[in-house]
């Protein structure tokens, strides 16, 4: 089992930033690729961002490439979610989710997420 538990939302207006994070706890954090997804009310989730288990490669929506940046930090099981010039489309419930490295080898479209947070509210203003 991983338990992860998202913080750092929050109201910010349009153009500003925020820095969410998820910490994780349970099985050994550097065998997780981790993702971000959001959802809007009344919308799909959506995927936002990925980094595999090392940290080597990062993938990113269109709608937020450029802007957000997605890290991890193995040594303190926690991955982060730097997010700039923010729109108020980006306004969701964020959620963090951890797919198991060794299974999950290939596209990262593809990932199985095994484990997903409770989520954090981020919301823009215009």
């Amino acid at each position: 089992q991983v338990q992860l538990v998202e913080s750092g939302g929050g109201l910010v207006q349009a153009g500003g930033s925020l820095r969410l994070s998820c910490a994780a706890s349970g099985r050994t954090f550097s065998s997780y690729h981790m993702g971000w997804f959001r959802q809007a009310p009344e919308k799909e989730r959506e995927f936002v961002a990925a980094i595999r288990w090392s940290g080597g490669r990062t993938y990113y929506a269109d709608s937020v490439k450029g802007r957000f940046t997605i890290s991890r930090d193995n040594a303190k099981n926690t991955v982060y979610l730097q997010m700039n010039s923010l729109k108020p489309e980006d306004t969701a419930v964020y959620y963090c989710a951890a797919a198991y490295a060794p299974i999950n080898t290939g596209d990262y479209r593809l990932f199985g997420y095994d484990y997903w947070g409770q989520g954090t509210q981020v919301t823009v203003s215009s």
